[in-house]
């Protein structure tokens, strides 16, 4: 289903160049006068977005995950007359398109993240900024998925984009159209309240 995000107009068989890193801008640009360039965005961060959604809604949602994917690049599309073009790196751009689409899912989320909470087991080692920055989705502890679940969608959004996809505060910021003084407090406190949960849990 991913492939249904691919804008129509590009040769049957072609292979869209993957522009250089950070030149996703350029391409947008180029892609308002040849449609089919956009493809190229496509090839370049396709993967990456299924493979967030899909840790976000579960490996049993592939399907809802292939949505969200397709989704992402053809809402990109519609909107690249509107992209700020003095930012080269557009990956903050379809994150955040990305994560305003699996918002839609937040039930199948957190019915996902309570039905994990109910395996509980305790957790031997505390919550520090490194098991934040690095969490494994694929190896989701319950302590964990109890404690995601009782955030709040904005608190849990920004803090699965910084863990998950991995951006950088400044990227996050541009994902979620916040300030960065926000990202940061925000972090701040949905660090604060996993580790009580965690702590709780141990």
């Amino acid at each position: 289903m991913v492939s249904q995000a691919v804008p129509a107009g590009r040769p049957a068989g072609a292979t869209a160049s993957v522009p250089p890193a950070h030149a996703d801008a350029r391409l947008i640009e180029q892609s308002l006068a040849e449609p089919e360039r956009f493809a190229g965005l496509f090839d370049r961060y396709a993967e990456e977005i299924h493979r967030y959604a899909a840790r976000r809604l579960g490996p049993e949602n592939v399907s809802a995950a292939d949505d969200v994917t397709a989704e992402t690049f053809l809402a990109a599309f519609r909107k690249r007359g509107r992209y700020d073009l003095a930012r080269p790196d557009a990956r903050p751009w379809l994150y955040g398109i990305a994560a305003n689409l699996i918002g839609k899912h937040r039930r199948t989320e957190l019915r996902r993240l309570r039905a994990l909470a109910r395996l509980a087991e305790p957790v031997h080692e505390p919550f520090e900024q490194r098991s934040h920055d690095r969490v494994d989705a694929e190896v989701l502890r319950p302590a964990l998925a109890a404690a995601l679940a009782a955030l709040s969608r904005s608190e849990r959004e920004l803090f699965l984009l910084v863990a998950w996809a991995e951006l950088s505060y400044e990227q996050a910021a541009q994902a979620l159209g916040i300030p960065l003084g926000t990202v940061r407090s925000r972090l701040s406190r949905t660090r604060a309240k996993i580790r009580r949960v965690l702590e709780a849990a141990r």
